[in-house]
């Protein structure tokens, strides 16, 4: 059986909580951290695995057992000093995948150079957007039109290849509606059902949020 994905969310603002809070809703094991005490006590009621520490210090990652998490997202743009100290400790232990939020461009670069895989910027939506992404791994992007409903990208699996949408019959099988086909920066919209998938395509995929979670 395939082990679930970790993840760690280092700072519970607005954007963190959004992550968090979403992840979790995903199913998924994650571990929530801020330096505050009473931010702690507010989400411990919604986040299973709630700490209150400094991520800054080395003997407190280690603590925390960041070297075993898959994913670590630090969300503390407000504080350029702690995100740049975070994400280095955070790969000096081992971290795969680190993603920083940060407050500008300028901040950005540095979060990149000290490390970073991903950085994003500071925003609610984006926030949950970041985490449904991170839980659809397999998917290239996600956006919610609502609670029930979002578009996605799909890569095109090798088996789909040189069949056509008739063949595939996707919406049967999954509940998708294919809206649009992206060849690079070409995006089709005027599909024909009975021409063949090429291999380096990317489905733009209408469908309930629940099925694509299933189809992941």
């Amino acid at each position: 059986m395939r082990k679930k994905k970790t993840y760690a969310v280092f700072g519970l603002g607005r954007y963190g909580q959004a992550v968090a809070n979403q992840l979790v809703e995903g199913g998924m094991e994650v571990l929530a951290v801020d330096i505050d005490q009473r931010i702690v006590n507010d989400m411990a009621a919604v986040l299973p695995i709630c700490k209150c520490a400094d991520v800054t210090d080395p003997e407190v990652i280690a603590r925390l057992g960041v070297a075993d998490i898959d994913t670590v997202i630090i969300c503390m743009a407000s504080n350029l000093e702690a995100s740049v100290m975070a994400v280095t400790l955070c790969k000096e232990a081992g971290v795969k995948h680190v993603v920083a939020k940060c407050a500008n461009t300028m901040h950005q670069k540095i979060l990149l150079r000290v490390g970073a895989d991903e950085v994003v910027f500071p925003e609610h939506e984006s926030g949950v957007r970041l985490a449904k992404n991170l839980l659809s791994s397999g998917f290239i992007d996600m956006i919610s039109l609502s609670k029930d409903t979002s578009i996605v990208e799909i890569d095109i699996k090798p088996e789909w290849v040189g069949k056509n949408l008739i063949e595939l019959n996707l919406r049967k099988k999954h509940g998708f509606n294919i809206v649009a086909i992206r060849e690079g920066k070409k995006v089709t919209v005027d599909l024909d059902p009975e021409e063949p998938l090429a291999k380096n395509i990317t489905l733009i995929v209408l469908a309930n949020t629940a099925k694509l979670a299933k189809f992941k």
